[in-house]
């Protein structure tokens, strides 16, 4: 199975243009308040203009009021939202767009063993390396031999970059892998270099997958 790319967290158009022409699937535009990737509404619209059709724009956001997802929704039309913080499976799917549920498994795997019951309606969920009720895109690495089977795509986040993702999909077989700080050479200044390395070795890795 092809691994999925998203590339999560970028600022600026030239990086939007420069993954899709990397090939990734989903392009991933922070709106949750306190991160260094933060946009506003206008300058989301100005980055999801520049994400063709068949790449997925997805909107991230942490505890955000639920007027502040719906504006960005009608302004954006993502295809997908993603939800880092508290949110319930009823807010979550409120919007009438698929969502991907972010479980933190930097306190261990016991919330992950019941995040499939709590959020029955989510399309996948993303396993990153933070602390329950810590943001994301710190790039925290987790123990990805602890994986649980939540009976959904797995998205794997958290430490990932170039020198260590082919390890961990050789290790998880995740459907889709996720970075944002790994390719970075400032908070949401993507690395063109990085970005083209992370790309290749997803692929070795899966090239190396056995039959």
């Amino acid at each position: 199975m092809r691994t999925r790319i998203k590339f999560c967290g970028l600022t600026r158009p030239g990086d939007v243009r420069l993954a899709v022409e990397l090939g990734v699937d989903a392009i991933g535009l922070v709106f949750a308040a306190g991160s260094p990737r933060c946009l506003t509404p206008d300058q989301g619209a100005s980055l999801r203009s520049a994400v063709p059709p068949l790449v997925d724009a997805v909107a991230l956001f942490m505890d955000n009021p639920g007027s502040e997802v719906e504006a960005v929704v009608r302004r954006l039309k993502p295809d997908l939202l993603q939800f880092h913080g508290s949110e319930s499976e009823a807010f979550c799917r409120s919007f009438g767009v698929p969502f991907i549920k972010t479980v933190a498994m930097g306190g261990g795997a016991s919330d992950a063993a019941t995040a499939r019951k709590r959020y029955p309606s989510a399309s996948a969920f993303l396993l990153d390396g933070h602390a329950p009720g810590q943001p994301g895109g710190r790039g925290e690495r987790f123990d990805w031999t602890q994986v649980p089977s939540l009976g959904r795509p797995l998205f794997l986040a958290g430490g990932l970059a170039p020198a260590n993702v082919a390890e961990a999909v050789r290790i998880v077989r995740p459907y889709a892998v996720d970075v944002s700080s790994g390719i970075e050479g400032a908070p949401g200044l993507k690395d063109g270099g990085r970005m083209q390395s992370f790309v290749d070795e997803v692929r070795r890795a899966d090239r190396s997958a056995p039959e």
